[in-house]
Parts: structure tokens; sequence; C-alpha cells
């Protein structure tokens, strides 16, 4: 028998792991058009994107990879109310961070790119850290289990 008693979310906790699941969701099907794409697909690309896609070393896929499953089973543990979302939130941003700093260090993003293609990778980073830091005080609140 628990003794547990919960303490009560906020409506706002529940906004926030829901947008964080819809997030997660859209990354994870980034992720899958990205690695499926065929010949004829990548061919259709504009010559920049299509050389960054192309440098795109594998390690690099599989931290795509790794940060938006991270990500959206933590998403998945904020709705379900579980503590272990934040150790998942934590490897989500871990990842992120390897994918964007090695994004622009072993592909030719920054020439494809310049700085305005830095906008959407600060972006995903801050989410990630936003909800590592959520989850973190969801859990020191009593918000999950």
């Amino acid at each position: 028998m628990d003794s547990t008693i919960a303490t009560p979310r906020p409506t706002s906790y529940w906004v926030v792991a829901i947008l964080a699941l819809l997030w997660n969701l859209a990354g994870v099907a980034m992720f899958c058009l990205q690695v499926t794409m065929d010949a004829d697909a990548i061919a259709a690309l504009p010559t920049a994107q299509r050389e960054v896609y192309e440098a795109t070393p594998a390690w690099l896929n599989a931290a795509f990879g790794v940060a938006v499953v991270a990500g959206l089973l933590g998403a998945i543990g904020l709705v379900m109310k579980k503590r272990w979302a934040v150790p998942l939130f934590l490897l989500s941003l871990l990842a992120v961070l390897v994918q964007v700093a090695a994004a622009y260090t072993v592909t030719p993003a920054w020439s494809a790119y310049g700085p305005a293609g830095l906008v959407m990778p600060v972006v995903v980073v801050l989410i990630a850290v936003f909800l590592w830091w959520y989850a973190r005080r969801a859990a020191a609140r009593g918000w999950l289990a």
C-alpha cells in the first residue's frame, strides 16, 4: 500500500506535458523522414542541403535518434507522472547538444546555412533545457512519482 500523498498538479503541468509530447512526436517524425530519404528525395534537395545530408555521418544520425526517442519517452513520462522523465530529458538534452555541435563541426552546415541556420538548433536546445528543468521542478514539487 502506497501511503504517499500526491501533490496536485496545476493545469500548466498538463499543458507542458502535452506540448512536450507533441513536440517530441514531431521530432521523431523529422528523424524518420531524414533517415528514410531515398535517392530521388536526396537528389531533389537544394545543393547546399544535399551536401550537408551527404556529409552527415551515421553516428550523428544516431545522436539525433537518441535525442528524439529520449525526448519522446521523457514526455510520455511527464504525461504518466513518472520521475524517470527527468533522466530521459537529460539524455535528450545531451544528445541534442552533441547533434548541434557536430552538425556545425563535421558537416558543411555553417557554409550551407550561415548564422541564420542556427535559429532552429538554438530553439531546439532551449526547449530541451526547458523540458529537463521543468521535469526536475515537477519531481521536486512531488508531481512525479
